[in-house]
């Protein structure tokens, strides 16, 4: 086996435990986020619920991706922001449907969840830039994570708000941008996509 091939081997065997660990974290957000939000009658942090249930399966499609063809790796992050895109249309749904049913969300719980996914994203985001050779699918991992720190930063906000109007505007609020953020998030994941696709078509010179 040429040097070429160990190192291969090796960023590839780095890349699985890295997906591993991410999507674990991962999962106790989703946890977390779910139930609480579900308990507390939150948009914004059903928002971030969905959005890393949906980083969840990139992540996963990101691992099944490890060590697969360029072609493989650029459908799975097409595949991600289609999802990420996805995930924001539903909440779309849900924040109207809180708006016009009224919802009664509880600030305090909202601000130590989203620093609790905040610490989390950090680690995940350390965690999935330590692998410098990542390709496509890891950087569409990236941007979904990036997205989540913003998100949960503004539920911090959307929870002050909350306390202090006593009203659920702000958590509907923040629900509407984690939505665009959502729609931006997969059309740059698209964009990066589409472009790789296409670089790996260019014959070498």
């Amino acid at each position: 086996m040429s040097d070429k091939e160990l190192d291969l081997n090796l960023n590839n065997r780095q890349e699985r435990q890295i997906l591993i660990k991410v999507t674990w974290i991962n999962f106790s957000q989703v946890a977390l986020a779910g139930i609480v939000g579900f308990i507390i009658s939150s948009s914004s942090l059903l928002g971030t619920a969905l959005d890393s249930s949906g980083d969840m399966a990139v992540y996963l499609v990101s691992l099944y991706a490890v060590g697969k063809s360029m072609q493989a790796k650029v459908r799975a992050a097409t595949f991600s922001g289609i999802f990420l895109m996805g995930v924001g249309v539903l909440l779309l749904v849900d924040v109207i449907n809180k708006f016009l049913e009224g919802s009664e969300p509880v600030g305090w719980a909202m601000i130590v969840v989203a620093i609790i996914n905040t610490a989390s994203n950090y680690w995940i985001v350390r965690l999935l830039k330590s692998n410098e050779k990542g390709d496509v699918h890891i950087k569409a991992s990236i941007i979904f994570t990036d997205n989540d720190m913003w998100i949960n930063l503004g539920i911090v906000v959307s929870g002050l708000g909350v306390m202090l109007l006593k009203s659920s505007i702000p958590d509907l609020v923040v629900g509407v941008i984690v939505v665009l953020i959502s729609l931006w998030g997969g059309y740059k994941i698209l964009k990066e996509a589409q472009e790789t696709k296409k670089n790996s078509k260019r014959p070498n010179i």
